[in-house]
């Protein structure tokens, strides 16, 4: 489980194929804090750690996480956010986050506001319940609040410290983002779903 605050980020250095899976090998600030079996949120995908040697540790993601995800655009130098995951007795500052992509999104508009910036995405319509208007979405593992909610589009303000601390910076007009939906809005919706179709016998 994570928080959608990102720690830090990690720079790809470089990519294997095998079979249907991809192997990432990054460097990161904290790999002396990381350790093997170990789940982090990449761009608000978990993956485990595999293994680590000096800056630089391995992940490996399977033929379903690169459909669901960006994960298989990933490019040697590309940056990702990255996450730790929540220790019980930790505060949770964003919203609760599990790692597990619901789909891609595309940035269609990026906007300098001078101070701040507000991104726009569109995405598949099929997950239109489980956005707000003023609710909670990660972003690439980002936790922000979503605002001009449509069926298929929302927007997000950041403020110069995420924008600054995070691979946000990199991402503009076209490129496409991780997006994971607020967990307790998902189960609101399937109960709702559950609760006006027959108990299957």
């Amino acid at each position: 489980m994570f928080t959608g605050i990102i720690e830090t980020t990690a720079t790809i250095r470089e990519i294997s194929t095998k079979g249907s899976n991809k192997t990432f090998l990054l460097s990161c600030s904290i790999t002396d804090q990381l350790k093997v079996d170990q789940s982090v949120s990449h761009n608000g995908v978990c993956l485990t750690v595999e293994a680590i040697k000096g800056d630089i540790y391995q992940v490996t993601a399977i033929a379903e996480t690169l459909q669901k995800t960006n994960l298989g655009d990933w490019k040697t130098g590309d940056c990702i956010n990255l996450e730790r995951c929540l220790q019980p007795s930790g505060r949770l500052d964003g919203h609760f986050v599990q790692g597990h992509t619901d789909t891609k999104g595309i940035v269609t508009e990026k906007t300098d506001l001078d101070g701040s910036w507000q991104f726009s995405f569109s995405f598949d319509p099929e997950f239109a319940p489980y956005l707000i208007e003023k609710g909670s979405v990660a972003v690439n593992g980002i936790s922000l609040t979503a605002f001009n909610v449509k069926n298929n589009s929302f927007s997000v303000g950041i403020i110069p410290y995420t924008y600054q601390y995070t691979n946000l910076q990199f991402i503009a007009a076209g490129g496409s983002v991780n997006l994971e939906f607020d967990m307790l809005g998902k189960y609101i919706v399937r109960w709702a779903e559950t609760r006006q179709s027959p108990r299957n016998l």
